[in-house]
């Protein structure tokens, strides 16, 4: 092995290993270390929605046989996220040379970092908002639920599709927001559930436009199965209060220094 492919094995390690201890920064992390690594934005895009798509299956694997996913709302979440993937794979085949789509990329990814950002760092008061309207006015008929969690599947879709980022904190959060009765594990294996068919549809979409890399997949593959098994087993042992803000400042100066 090579020092760029201990490189991408290491870069697997660590990213493996955050996701583990704190469910969030995988493709948050793993593209813009893809561009740091010098991978062009498309590519470094199209190899981490692969890379995403492979290590959750196994977590929908876990959180299914623990009876923790909604299929009901995975499918209306996919019937707006995977249309809109695919209509965004057609917008990107259409774009006027690799230096237009690569620009484009690297723009939407920081302003995605920054509101991913946000998110991480004002999960808990937005949980917190939702949990108290819970019980009152604030909620939707079935119907009205259904077509709006179809709608943030489509922006999700747009969103995960153009970076790779947007699946994870920005998803948990706005199925919270409309969901607010289900509980955190059956929200996160619902979250899972929906990204795998995503990322794959999404990765899969770029791979065929020719914008991933085989052999940079198989060393974060390599590093970051067991980074997670790692991560997962040290989980709690450092306070959440001090991971999130933690890893909301390091994506809010990626995202800017992206956007900049």
């Amino acid at each position: 092995m090579d020092l760029g492919g201990l490189g991408f094995v290491i870069a697997g390690l660590v990213v493996g290993f955050i996701v583990g201890m704190t469910g969030v920064g995988g493709g948050s992390l793993m593209t813009p270390i893809l561009l740091w690594f010098g991978i062009n934005p498309a590519a470094a895009v199209g190899t981490d929605l692969l890379y995403a798509a492979i290590t959750k299956a196994g977590g929908v694997f876990v959180h299914q046989r623990n009876r923790n996913i909604d299929w009901t709302v995975t499918g209306w979440l996919a019937a707006g996220s995977v249309p809109a993937a695919l209509l965004t794979l057609l917008g990107l085949m259409f774009m006027p040379g690799d230096k237009a789509t690569n620009d484009l990329i690297k723009y939407s990814l920081g302003i995605v970092l920054l509101v991913t950002a946000t998110a991480v760092l004002f999960k808990k008061q937005l949980f917190a908002i939702a949990s108290r309207h819970a019980g009152d006015g604030f909620h939707f008929s079935p119907g009205r639920l259904n077509a709006l969690t179809v709608v943030v599947g489509a922006i999700l879709g747009f969103m995960v599709t153009l970076t790779s980022i947007g699946a994870g904190a920005l998803g948990t959060v706005a199925l919270f927001l409309l969901y607010p009765l289900m509980t955190t594990r059956r929200l996160v294996g619902t979250e899972i559930a929906h990204a795998v068919p995503l990322t794959l549809v999404a990765g899969l979409g770029h791979a065929g436009l020719g914008n991933l890399d085989w052999g940079v997949l198989g060393f974060l593959l390599l590093g970051s199965l067991p980074g997670i098994y790692l991560g997962s087993h040290l989980s709690g042992r450092v306070s959440d209060n001090v991971l999130r803000p933690c890893l909301a400042l390091m994506l809010m100066v990626i995202g800017y220094k992206l956007v900049a």
